[in-house]
């Protein structure tokens, strides 16, 4: 067996235990990501709890377009249309109130716990 045979077969022997150790890391790894959905002329799920860091993404289902618009005006959506989506990262904890400004009876809350 040549070195470069020895030196492949050791590496190749290696790369399984590589492989499950880095898999082990990905699984321990908590998501930081939330959805919310619009439909229905309605959010939904109404009140969500996030931890800080925590993207949130709402995405239009309606027909009609909505829009994401913080009551404290610290995130604002344009317009989405059917299929859009909006994202917005939450960094501090409170309490985030929000509504459509297109339909304003449509409200939502997201809790930022940490």
């Amino acid at each position: 067996m040549t070195l470069f045979s020895r030196a492949l077969l050791l590496a190749l022997l290696a790369a399984p235990s590589v492989t499950l150790a880095a898999s082990q890391v990905t699984a321990g790894v908590p998501a930081k990501s939330q959805s919310v959905a619009i439909k229905m002329f309605a959010f939904t799920p109404q009140v969500i709890t996030v931890a800080p860091g925590t993207t949130v993404t709402w995405t239009n289902a309606d027909e009609d377009p909505h829009t994401v618009t913080a009551n404290d005006k610290s995130f604002h959506s344009a317009a989405l249309d059917e299929g859009e989506k909006f994202s917005f990262t939450f960094t501090r904890p409170g309490e985030y109130a929000y509504f459509c400004s297109l339909h304003p009876h449509m409200t939502g809350k997201v809790i930022v716990k940490g």
